[in-house]
């Protein structure tokens, strides 16, 4: 992946937290740190992997998105805002009365969702189902679910992961989201998911993991599960809970917790500064 692209992702990423601490602050309440912790690798998928038309969001032929672990709604809200889905003012409007966008994705509600979700271990069953539809009606989309770490503790997930891997599904990405904390504390404590790598290669799966702030690496990645054939693909992502907002970066009480004023203050400060610097690095 070339350096201006980077930088241009590096942008769009900046603009994306930006947009989340703001919707949360707006709406007092919401989880800022896993949504902070996946906003690269959304900025990636739908600035540059995904076939998704603003304009035609229902498309039969386009990629579908699952968003598993739904309380990061804030992420996936201003990365389809930045695709232009909706405009990104909307944003402030998160969890109100009245909104388009509420505290977990909402298919009948906001543009771009492929599926509503929130109860955590359900959304890689519905991208099953999704891609099985796919193979059986010989479509060429590709479904992609987001997952947290700590969700790897359901159940079913592990079922869904014998089915993907029984019916040969390789139009299926499962993306972990590696940032090492759950609601709880630290998931290794909790109940831990290691070695998830070698647990996804048990069931059938290709497995691959990458630093999941690094977009030269992401592209490698989702180049690599493009060749894979007759399995579904998992990367799983090392990341930081709370990347970008110093205070917030592997501090597990702003899991699900929103900004006060001065906390705002002081987010909005940082994102901005490094938002201008990136875009004054590229004049």
């Amino acid at each position: 992946m070339d350096e201006k692209l980077v930088r241009e992702l590096e942008i769009d990423a900046a603009k994306v937290r930006i947009g989340i601490i703001d919707g949360v602050y707006n709406a007092k309440c919401g989880h800022p740190g896993g949504a902070l912790s996946i906003a690269d690798a959304l900025t990636y998928m739908y600035k540059h992997r995904l076939n998704v038309d603003p304009n035609d969001p229902e498309n039969p032929s386009r990629d579908r998105v699952v968003l598993s672990k739904g309380h990061s709604a804030p992420a996936l809200y201003a990365v389809l805002a930045l695709r232009g889905f909706f405009p990104f003012d909307e944003l402030k409007t998160l969890r109100q009365s009245g909104s388009m966008l509420e505290g977990h994705p909402d298919r009948k509600k906001t543009p771009g969702v492929d599926a509503s979700t929130g109860s955590l271990g359900q959304g890689i069953s519905q991208a099953c189902g999704m891609a099985l539809a796919g193979k059986l009606s010989c479509e060429s989309y590709k479904v992609y679910t987001i997952m947290g770490d700590g969700e790897l503790q359901e159940g079913m997930v592990w079922e869904a992961a014998m089915f993907a891997s029984h019916y040969k599904l390789d139009n299926l990405v499962a993306i972990v989201d590696n940032n090492g904390l759950q609601i709880d504390g630290k998931i290794s404590e909790v109940m831990s998911p290691y070695p998830i790598e070698e647990k996804f290669e048990a069931f059938g799966w290709n497995a691959i993991t990458i630093n999941g702030h690094d977009f030269s690496q992401m592209e490698k990645a989702f180049d690599a599960a493009e060749r894979v054939f007759e399995k579904p693909t998992v990367i799983i992502l090392k990341t930081t809970k709370g990347k970008g907002v110093d205070y917030m970066e592997n501090a597990v009480e702003w899991h699900g917790k929103a900004p006060g004023d001065e906390d705002y203050q002081r987010a909005a400060k940082q994102l901005r500064e490094h938002l201008a610097e990136l875009e004054g690095s590229v004049k």
